[in-house]
């Protein structure tokens, strides 16, 4: 039985199961359950926090999980990212009151307030920037104002609720996060995982790309192609009327109208984009 963590709770939680329930697998109705089981697809569920998810991965407890990249990082655990999930996604910056510090350097002799010690460490050390790394459990932007430390380092997604606590981003990001599947390092070839991940990433392929169908004049049909060239090719089929054909291609959604535009423009007609549910390249 393939055993997955998945987040517990938040807006990682949904959007994980989200995708793990257009993959195929069930999930959870009730946010109060800590294990699931899948029968169908012989796999079990088991929601925790997400930062706890890779030290049970890296330790082999459970066989992959979804974290977020910066939480991977910060626990240290013997844990690989095996691949990016496309949400979720924040990145790991400074912050300080206006002109306390403009990059890293700056921050040498500093108290800096952070819930991911492990990570901060060793963006310092990378930088060989010595400085007092104070450790907080919970939420840190009010660390400057209480006076427990000069500077911040936190996960940021819009940088809002730093700049309501008067604090402004400076410098590069330490790094950038999403969501992410993980597994133990150095685990041995599994077959049940392997089918994980084609699943999800037919469902990434899926949210990315929309099917085009439009007829086209035989005659303007290498120009139309030059518009959706599809991601080997596009399907050219022929119709009744034996100057016009049937073509389907893969378009980026994106991109959807734009290239609708072009392709009436061009001379196509009953220009159709319908969603992906799944898909196998």
């Amino acid at each position: 039985m393939l055993r997955i963590a998945v987040p517990n709770k938040g807006s990682l939680s949904e959007a994980a199961s989200a995708m793990l329930r257009e993959a195929g697998y069930s999930q959870r109705r009730e946010s109060r359950e800590l294990i699931l089981d899948d029968p169908a697809n012989d796999a079990q569920f088991v929601f925790l926090r997400p930062r706890d998810i890779a030290l049970y991965v890296g330790s082999g407890t459970l066989d992959c999980g979804i974290t977020g990249r910066d939480l991977l990082l910060d626990s240290r655990s013997p844990a690989d990212e095996v691949l990016p999930l496309g949400f979720a996604r924040s990145t790991f910056r400074f912050a300080g009151r206006p002109g306390t510090a403009s990059s890293v350097a700056d921050l040498a002799g500093r108290r800096i307030a952070t819930s991911y010690s492990g990570l901060l460490g060793e963006h310092l050390a990378e930088h060989g920037v010595e400085a007092s790394v104070v450790h907080l459990d919970g939420a840190v932007e009010t660390a400057v104002a209480l006076g427990i430390a000069d500077v911040i380092a936190d996960v940021v997604e819009t940088g809002s609720t730093m700049r309501a606590a008067g604090l402004e981003v400076f410098g590069e990001p330490v790094m950038r996060s999403e969501a992410v599947l993980v597994r133990q390092a150095g685990a041995a070839p599994s077959a049940a995982v392997d089918v994980l991940v084609r699943r999800l990433q037919g469902v990434l392929v899926a949210r990315q790309y929309v099917m085009v169908d439009y007829d086209c004049p035989l005659r303007l049909v290498e120009q139309a192609c030059a518009i959706t060239p599809g991601l080997e090719s596009p399907t050219v089929s022929p119709l009744a009327d034996p100057e016009w054909v049937a073509v389907r291609a893969m378009v980026e959604a994106r991109s959807t109208n734009r290239v609708m535009d072009d392709l009436y423009d061009l001379g196509a007609r009953a220009i159709l984009a319908t969603s992906i549910h799944a898909a196998r390249l």
